[in-house]
């Protein structure tokens, strides 16, 4: 096998990003991992062994996404678009810094909403009404049957009296 790739394409770039990313997240892991102190019970399996192992998966996960991008780089890329990750990174923005102030199911709403902007959903009309509904069948989930404290706004203090 050449450097050039099973097609005569050059090797993937972007797996080798990927690749690089995953090493060196799992090398920290494993580094967090043995920093915790080796306090294991009965078992022998003490708290820093799961980061190990998830660090350790991940590093073997990173080689072989190298090795699969420089033996088969794959398709040709299509030209990306960026007005969907404009409208879900803006989404995410306006949830995080509403959040507190117009609640959780507002702040859903305005996320889902952008999301499915991004997804090339222009009806409006549809998509708040859904992301209101979403909203509130989640907080209700989590806050009221899970009593996971979500922020609250006026509609949660409405319906909810919190």
């Amino acid at each position: 096998m050449t450097p050039q790739g099973a097609k005569g394409r050059r090797p993937d770039g972007a797996a080798f990003v990927i690749a690089a990313a995953l090493v060196g997240l799992g090398l920290l892991l494993i580094w967090d991992g043995a920093r915790v102190p080796a306090r294991a019970g009965y078992s022998g399996v003490g708290a820093g062994d799961v980061p190990k192992l998830i660090g350790a998966v991940l590093v073997l996960l990173g080689i072989g996404t190298g090795i699969e991008g420089w033996r088969n780089p794959g398709p040709a890329r299509p030209k990306q678009h960026p007005v969907p990750l404009i409208w879900l990174l803006g989404g995410m923005a306006a949830m995080v810094a509403t959040i507190h102030t117009i609640g959780f199911i507002l702040g859903s709403t305005i996320l889902f909403t952008c999301a499915a902007a991004a997804f090339g959903e222009r009806r409006f009309h549809i998509a708040i009404p859904s992301g209101l509904v979403l909203g509130f069948v989640i907080y209700a989930a989590f806050d009221v049957l899970l009593q996971l404290n979500l922020p609250g706004g006026p509609i949660e203090m409405a319906i909810f009296g919190r």
